[in-house]
């Protein structure tokens, strides 16, 4: 294992104080132990207030999407863990302005309950909670089976369009239903090249050969669909694309927005070599693409690979997307 560390068990405490230094004017923490963040001018009253929450090791997911026309608060675990029902509450007390508070996060375990337990005992002091998971991963369940799918990079765009809704000071009914439908309109598909390597643990979470590529793999390491030789990047972006649109049908004419996210250790200049090929097959199909994104949006630590997201837009969900916002990693105007 080679990373800039002081003492592995110290990597999160260590990683959320610094970003708290570096983004003061944006980020204010509720919790001795950092563990809940939530904007630095907050709550808003009147409000519907986002919250999200999730293991660490994905920067900028889940923390780094806290800022105006985003999120309102996130609670922090550990590296791949989930954050306690405990400091869930203690975000969603924060960000409270009186309007309700919507929960959005990934489908898995520890956050399902931890979030469910969390809106629980909120409801005990009349704070209003709903819920959105996540579900965008095409790899983790068959169609037919979307309700137990992985949420991966493509809550991007549920927290993008959610956070827009609640700006407009929308109700907690329409700020959940935007979530919805973007959970119903995005789809990701992902590829990886090489493992990562738990700050803790110290060494690989998998294996992967040295001319191997897996795709469909989750972000913490959850085995994919199919393994085999690396292929070119239009290969790749051919089998990412094709296997969305099998799942998810865009009819010509209609119009997208592409996120190619890097897990961790992609340069940027093969993420554009990824769009390039995603841009040209989509176009051969008569889809327009607005709005493209391309960086990292949901990592696994170093891991090599990436994913591609395809969000199906009409003009409510187009509105929402252009809609500008802050946080410590992105900003759009």
């Amino acid at each position: 294992m080679k990373k800039f560390l002081n003492d592995p068990e110290q990597v999160v405490d260590e990683m959320l104080e610094g970003l708290l230094l570096a983004h003061s004017d944006q980020l204010k923490s509720v919790r001795s132990d950092n563990r809940a963040l939530v904007r630095a001018k907050g709550p808003s009253n009147g409000k519907v207030a986002i919250a999200t929450g999730g293991g660490s090791g994905h920067l900028p997911l889940f923390l780094g999407y806290v800022g105006p026309g985003m999120l309102d608060g996130v609670a922090v675990g550990n590296i791949f863990a989930s954050p306690s029902a405990r400091q869930m509450l203690d975000v969603t007390r924060a960000i409270n302005g009186g309007a309700g508070v919507l929960y959005i996060y990934g489908n898995y375990g520890g956050d399902v309950m931890n979030f469910d337990m969390a809106a629980e005992l909120a409801g005990m002091e009349d704070i209003r909670v709903e819920t959105v998971v996540a579900t965008d991963d095409v790899a983790s369940m068959p169609k037919g089976n979307e309700a137990g799918r992985r949420g991966v990079a493509g809550m991007f765009y549920l927290y993008k369009l959610a956070g827009a809704k609640a700006e407009q000071m929308a109700s907690l009914e329409e700020v959940k239903r935007i979530a919805e439908k973007a959970n119903a309109n995005v789809r990701t598909m992902g590829v990886a090249l090489t493992p990562c390597i738990l700050p803790a643990v110290g060494h690989p979470t998998f294996t992967i050969g040295e001319g191997e590529m897996e795709i469909g793999m989750g972000i913490h390491g959850e085995p994919g669909i199919h393994r085999g030789t690396i292929e070119t990047a239009d290969e790749v972006a051919k089998s990412l694309v094709s296997t969305i649109l099998q799942d998810l049908p865009i009819e010509a004419g209609a119009e997208v927005s592409v996120l190619i996210n890097g897990l961790g250790a992609t340069p940027l200049e093969e993420l554009y070599v990824i769009y390039r090929s995603v841009h040209r097959l989509l176009a051969e199909k008569g889809i327009h693409i607005h709005r493209p994104y391309i960086g990292e949006f949901a990592t696994s630590m170093e891991m090599a690979g990436l994913s591609v997201s395809l969000l199906k837009l009409d003009d409510e969900l187009r509105e929402l997307l252009d809609a500008p916002y802050q946080t410590p990693f992105h900003v759009q105007k």
